[in-house]
């Protein structure tokens, strides 16, 4: 799958600005909307070490109402966590109706860094495929909108943002010895990336998948593919703020998300 992606698109400074600046109100307006319907929303992301997770994660949160999202850095498991099954440590986290859950890497590592490093035997990450589809599948069944980003960049792109992040003081902590290690497996990385993508991408759940090498391009197609989902679920409208076109929505209070009804029903949160 993962060859079919144009790793060449781009975005000029000037429509990137348009894109997202549309977006990020329209997701403001989304996620008025996901307080007022009472829907959990669960967003996820994967991708190859600097591949522009954290960034995309900010562009989504810049214009959210702080009071209706918590982000989620998922590491290695730790304490109870690791003493449990690896889905326990998310089941936890799963966000109340009408709140937003972001994941910076999710259970997907099961069948990624666990499955590579040995951290799970063969028949424990074979079998996580069967367990994250159902897990995905009850999370839909209880309301739960979920939306799966995986962010790809070529080996040469990660290279050169390697090197970057090395030579740029504020960057440098982001790169480790283990990014290093992670990237001389990246034909066996890919395989698994590849089979993780076939096996789990649902009716119920699909991945989307991102072109990234230019960041601007990943950011704007990732905004522009939440703002579709979201709107979709919610059966509401969001109107385009660059073109003062009028708001329409679905259902009762879909009017609510602009003016002064947006001012006071953020303020009983």
């Amino acid at each position: 799958m993962l060859e079919t992606l144009d790793l060449t698109r781009t975005l000029d400074r000037e429509a990137y600005v348009r894109e997202v600046t549309q977006r990020q109100v329209q997701l403001r307006e989304l996620g008025y909307q996901v307080y007022l319907q009472k829907r959990p929303v669960v967003i996820l992301f994967e991708g190859w070490d600097a591949a522009g997770k954290g960034g995309a994660i900010k562009r989504i949160t810049e214009k959210l109402d702080p009071r209706g999202y918590v982000v989620y850095p998922i590491a290695a498991p730790e304490g109870e966590d690791k003493t449990r099954h690896y889905l326990y440590r998310f089941w936890r986290r799963l966000p109340e109706r009408g709140q937003i859950a972001i994941f910076d890497r999710s259970w997907y590592g099961r069948v990624l860094v666990e499955r590579v490093e040995g951290f799970a035997h063969e028949g424990e990450w074979q079998r996580a495929y069967k367990e994250i589809n159902s897990f995905e599948r009850q999370l839909r069944d209880f309301g739960t909108i979920v939306a799966k980003f995986w962010i790809h960049i070529s080996r040469e792109e990660q290279l050169r943002r390697f090197e970057e992040r090395k030579a740029i003081g504020y960057k440098a902590w982001k790169l480790t010895e283990e990014d290093w290690r992670n990237r001389q497996k990246w034909g066996v990385y890919e395989e698994a990336v590849e089979e993780m993508l076939v096996k789990t991408s649902t009716r119920t759940a699909p991945w989307c998948l991102v072109e990234g090498n230019n960041k601007y391009w990943a950011r704007a197609k990732m905004l522009g593919r939440l703002v579709e989902i979201l709107a979709k679920e919610l059966k509401y409208e969001p109107g385009n703020p660059l073109k003062g076109s009028a708001r329409k929505g679905a259902g009762k209070g879909s009017g609510k998300g602009s003016g002064k009804g947006a001012g006071k029903g953020a303020g009983k949160r």
